[in-house]
């Protein structure tokens, strides 16, 4: 039986064959925490008596949860991870204000193919969007990291996700992911790859596959991955970055397989208070569901083809009366890109409020937060009980199209009639 693709990536890595299963101890390409686990991680560095970094080379810290601080506290934690980066040379150090980590390192292209690459953050998986094994792991764990350059991992069984036809208008990889939660549900996918192709996969943009990737975590995932195909080899030539395509065998490895006809996918919306509890849009039918705040944001919906088709769609429209919007790009580079193309004015003009570059209203954090009798849309992954403030507050997931629509007319709705 051939390779699936995480099994090729390990098998380079260890310089041998491995199997599902099989316990591995490998050193990480590269490894991340940021200012939410980042603190917890020194406690336990030293805890565990460490007196020097494994390889400061390979350490990134990203300042983008509690950001601009918002408390002392949060601006405590931001100069604790400040000195410590100082204390062990830790260069790779995104400040208050660069953005979300998982978009900083696919932009910087820090991250790259084949790469194994370990974070302190569930949404890791995102980076599988560019053909490497990505995940996350706990603050103790990230410490054992720090001190050994060492991590443990068990190799896990694959379910192929086979792409076809062609994403259709107004729908994205948010739609794919929340179809996908639609089969699989929340958790059916524990310590599984997801591993995406078939012909349809050349229509899903690099950012539409991170968006896919990143939500594959509420299935239970411990990681997803797409080839790198032509796609991915156009998306680091841009960044003056050569990769080499790779691809699984034919006779790869799988414990079963999903199709997903991208022809027949619609715009789709997560109801409170699971990211499987889906609906398409079709099905909103006459019934109205009204909204107090519609935010595009987070690793899940911030990155150019959203605020791009966002800003479309609000381009000489106001966001309705008594409902609030926050737009939050994902890193400053892609806001100065935004600015200059006067997206940003769109947004403004349209009665919005744009925010710096960070995690924000994902969790609540200091910015999005909706009262009891509230209703929210956003283009974040998780709409559980309480994320984004009061626990009766109702959290509506979507891609970034539909979340832009919906704040024109205050309620849930088609974001096609405005394409």
């Amino acid at each position: 039986m051939g390779s699936n693709l995480m099994k090729k990536i390990f098998a380079k890595k260890l310089g041998r064959e491995v199997k599902v299963e099989e316990i591995i101890y490998i050193e990480p390409d590269l490894v991340m925490t940021h200012d939410h686990q980042g603190p917890m991680t020194i406690r336990e560095f030293e805890n565990i008596g460490a007196d020097s970094l494994w390889n400061p080379d390979k350490v990134i810290f990203v300042m983008d949860h509690r950001t601009p601080s918002q408390t002392l506290v949060a601006v405590e934690n931001h100069q604790k991870l400040r000195k410590f980066a100082k204390k062990y040379g830790v260069t790779k150090f995104f400040d208050v204000g660069e953005g979300v980590c998982h978009d900083l390192v696919a932009e910087k292209a820090l991250v790259r193919p084949e790469m194994v690459y370990i974070a302190t953050d569930s949404h890791t998986v995102t980076e599988g969007a560019l053909g490497l094994f990505a995940t996350g792991v706990g603050s103790s764990e990230m410490a054992s990291i720090f001190a050994t350059g060492r991590v443990w991992l068990k190799i896990p069984e694959t379910i192929k996700v086979t792409l076809k036809g062609t994403l259709q208008k107004g729908v994205y990889g948010k739609d794919i992911a929340l179809r996908l939660l639609e089969i699989i549900k929340t958790g059916g996918a524990d310590y599984k790859v997801l591993e995406f192709g078939g012909p349809g996969a050349s229509s899903v943009s690099v950012a539409s596959r991170m968006s896919l990737c990143n939500m594959c975590l509420e299935m239970g995932a411990k990681t997803a991955i797409f080839p790198v195909d032509n796609v991915t080899v156009e998306y680091y030539k841009e960044k003056g970055v050569g990769v080499q395509e790779l691809y699984p065998d034919e006779d790869g490895e799988y414990i079963s397989e999903i199709i997903v006809d991208l022809d027949q996918l619609e715009p789709l919306i997560a109801f409170p208070f699971s990211p499987d509890n889906v609906r398409s849009v079709s099905q909103l039918g006459d019934d109205v569901y009204e909204l107090n705040q519609s935010v595009i944001g987070t690793c899940t919906g911030a990155r150019y083809e959203d605020l791009k088709v966002a800003a479309d769609i609000l381009k000489g429209r106001q966001v309705k009366s008594g409902t609030r919007m926050l737009i939050v790009p994902a890193t400053k580079d892609l806001m100065l890109r935004c600015t200059q193309e006067g997206i940003i004015e769109t947004f403004l003009k349209a009665g919005a409020m744009v925010n710096v570059p960070c995690c924000g209203p994902c969790g609540a954090y200091g910015m999005g937060v909706v009262a009891e009798d509230e209703s929210t849309i956003t283009t974040g992954s998780r709409n559980f009980v309480a994320r984004m403030g009061a626990p009766g507050a109702h959290i509506y997931l979507s891609n970034a199209a539909t979340a832009a629509a919906s704040a024109i007319e205050g309620k849930l709705t088609d974001p096609r009639k405005y394409l």
